[in-house]
């Protein structure tokens, strides 16, 4: 599997206590990222691919993996339709 990578390019972020907010440069479309998130877009490294980030994240929050799956994959199908993530 390849690599998730973020598009720094296309977006600027802040953190505001658990929470990430994120803003696409190009329209100024925002995201505000659940704590859950928030831990998904912080393990987006550019070295982790689907399988390892679903592993991170049931280590982080005690889950098996497969319970995580579909959730996990809903937040990066998103963020890659927005344009701010790419599989390399």
């Amino acid at each position: 599997m390849s690599a998730l990578v973020k598009r720094f390019d296309r977006f600027t972020e802040t953190a505001i206590d658990d929470e990430i907010v994120i803003m696409r440069l190009d329209n100024g479309e925002f995201f505000a990222l659940s704590p859950t998130a928030a831990a998904i877009w912080r393990l987006i490294d550019g070295e982790r691919d689907r399988v390892s980030l679903r592993a991170a994240l049931g280590d982080i929050f005690h889950a098996g993996e497969q319970r995580m799956a579909a959730d996990i994959d809903e937040f990066l199908e998103q963020m890659t339709a927005a344009g701010l993530l790419d599989d390399h």
